[in-house]
């Protein structure tokens, strides 16, 4: 088959800014049959296949995107599902450039394949035009239970319901999805694409049940005496930080975590809303990760004039995908870069009518090898906003930890594992995602699921 050679992957077709910057439609559109197989045609199929050994779920990457090159996308999608749970939501959210293509040969004289985009096609490819049903596993006869339908917790349940395990999963929230529902934005996660994933793992036995909050509802060795031989905690990190300067108890002061809840959970977007959100017109975000991409972006579509990111650091060391970003920039957010808040400003009715900030500059590497931060004197000066969303992570909630003897933490208030595999400090207790790690990334999160899901299954095995 005759290779495509070009330096360039086939761009991704998207929505024009102008546009919508107006609307929470999704940004990119997705590649048409013709544009995915062209780009198939750029893989050279490493024998050593680097840029799988680069994925957390190890997805034998040449072999899905040969299917595809062979317009073969039922045989491509099959390849992507036996290794990850949700196919269609790692390759819009999946940060591919720091993984999978990263690594790929073609990214060293040009740019890498399009992997992450391929990935989305063959998955939607096949919701649209698949009516095969998933099979049903044959029982094994043992129960597990999971906490928390998030990425993590719906990777572990998957795996471990197609090893004939009785999966039960427990979700605080009153939707299954975690992070992907309450946290990424409709413009670059359809929450239909959620639900036909989470409708896939309910189809090959997986029990969800919401509204149960772990540590408050039932404890985990109530878990336990309902029959469970192993309880994975996918829990998450909900819990915002914020940076405890003057004026942050203001009104107009939000965490990420509140403001995209509020917008993608229980769409306080939509005109006849029962939780509207305030309409602003000036907005600061501070923080430079995915997250203060979401907020920001989401507080121009809900009509603010001005969106800052207010980030300490320069474009160069922004955390954020570089995607993103771009796609910030292309809807008008104004970037405020070597900039820290160090107060948050009211009017006479407790209302925030601006941030005192002031310029940094980069100083000696810290710890993690990043250039510091350090404030330039004499450089104080204020932003007019009437709204303010702090987006500088946040942490796991402290409920299961403090309801569970014998469960040990950090002193982030993440849960201890032994390593890859999710062990805690209680016997039959694995743990994985954001809950160990703190905030990071779904498909990292996936991972963690995908390990733990083995160990169980190894311990269970073992223990019988």
């Amino acid at each position: 088959m005759a290779k495509n050679m070009s330096m360039t992957k086939c761009p991704m077709p998207v929505q024009d800014p102008i546009v919508r910057r107006n609307n929470f439609q999704e940004v990119a559109l997705g590649y048409t049959y013709e544009m995915a197989v062209e780009e198939a045609k750029r893989c050279l199929n490493c024998k050593n296949k680097p840029c799988q050994s680069a994925c957390p779920v190890a997805i034998d990457i040449p072999a899905f995107i040969d299917r595809v090159a062979n317009e073969d996308m039922e045989g491509a999608f099959k390849i992507l599902s036996s290794s990850s749970a949700l196919p269609a939501v790692c390759g819009r959210v999946c940060p591919q450039e720091n993984q999978c293509e990263g690594k790929c040969v073609r990214g060293i004289k040009g740019e890498s394949v399009g992997i992450g985009r391929l990935e989305r096609f063959v998955a939607d490819y096949h919701r649209e035009h698949s009516d095969e049903k998933p099979q049903m596993p044959v029982s094994n006869g043992h129960k597990v239970a999971v906490i928390g339908a998030g990425p993590s917790g719906l990777t572990a349940a998957g795996d471990l319901a197609k090893l004939g395990y009785k999966v039960t999963v427990y979700e605080a929230l009153h939707l299954a999805g975690g992070v992907l529902v309450y946290g990424i934005p409709e413009f670059r996660l359809p929450k239909v694409i959620v639900q036909k994933e989470i409708d896939n793992l309910k189809a090959i036995g997986v029990d969800i049940e919401t509204n149960m909050v772990i540590g408050k509802v039932l404890t985990i060795d109530e878990l336990f005496e309902m029959g469970n031989e192993a309880v994975y905690i996918a829990s998450g990190a909900g819990l915002p930080r914020f940076m405890n300067i003057p004026g942050e108890s203001l009104k107009g002061v939000y965490s990420a975590n509140e403001y995209l809840t509020r917008i993608n959970l229980m769409k306080a977007y939509l005109p006849d809303s029962k939780t509207p959100i305030k309409k602003s017109k000036n907005v600061a975000v501070v923080g430079g990760g995915n997250v203060a991409m979401d907020a920001a972006r989401s507080a121009k579509r809900l009509g603010a004039e001005n969106v800052y990111i207010v980030y300490r650091r320069g474009m160069a060391e922004l955390p954020a995908r570089k995607e993103e970003v771009e796609h910030a920039q292309e809807e008008g957010i104004i970037f405020k870069t070597l900039t820290n808040p160090v107060e948050v400003l009211g009017d006479e009715n407790g209302m925030v009518c601006g941030i005192k900030c002031v310029e940094m500059e980069l100083g000696e590497p810290d710890e993690s090898g990043r250039r510091r931060p350090v404030v330039k004197p004499n450089s104080e000066f204020v932003i007019d906003i009437d709204t303010m969303i702090m987006s500088i992570g946040t942490s796991p909630n402290p409920l299961i930890r403090s309801t569970t003897p014998g469960l040990e933490t950090n002193k982030h208030g993440c849960i201890i594992t032994n390593g890859d595999d999710g062990l805690t400090t209680r016997e039959a207790v694995y743990a994985g995602g954001d809950a160990v790690t703190g905030a990071a990334t779904v498909i990292l999160a996936m991972g963690a699921g995908k390990n733990a899901a083995k160990a169980i299954d190894e311990y269970i095995k073992n223990k019988n």
